[in-house]
């Protein structure tokens, strides 16, 4: 079921794609209910993939269209993980100051929180005369899992 902070957050989008006079096809609809229906991190192709279970008619170029306007209403976040693709964050609206480890063998990403880096954080800010107002924390990682069992949840090996 979505969250109440979801609908909002959807319902900003819109707001947002009406305030600079931007058409609401059914194509961006789909786009858009699929971005606020996941909390898994994504990639444009897995977004078009998504979109396109909905709907077949859904194109590469609308999501391509799409993405940099989701980023520019500070509703969803691009990552990069120096892969040669960007990675999307769709908690960012629900929750914008989370940190992010992600795996080098299956690419999963876990966010997490951490009352030492918020601490760090304070502590490094009031030393310096600042309020941090965000951070953005990555953690490259490689799986335990395919490394012990050969597979992972995300990735079989090769």
């Amino acid at each position: 079921m979505q969250s109440e902070a979801r609908k909002k957050a959807k319902r900003k989008f819109i707001d947002f794609l009406e305030e600079k006079n931007l058409r609401i096809t059914d194509q961006r609809r789909i786009i858009i209910d699929t971005v606020f229906d996941t909390e898994e991190h994504f990639t444009a192709d897995q977004l078009l993939e998504w979109a396109r279970q909905k709907d077949r008619s859904v194109s590469r170029a609308t999501v391509y269209r799409t993405l940099p306007l989701l980023t520019e209403s500070h509703l969803v976040h691009e990552m990069d993980f120096g892969k040669p693709y960007k990675f999307y964050d769709p908690n960012y609206s629900d929750h914008p100051n989370h940190n992010h480890l992600i795996c080098e063998d299956c690419e999963k990403i876990v966010e997490f929180d951490s009352e030492k880096i918020d601490s760090i954080e304070n502590q490094i800010g009031q030393k310096l005369g600042f309020t941090v107002k965000s951070q953005k924390l990555q953690l490259s990682a490689t799986c335990d899992k395919l490394k012990k069992n050969g597979v992972c949840e995300k990735k079989a090996c090769d």
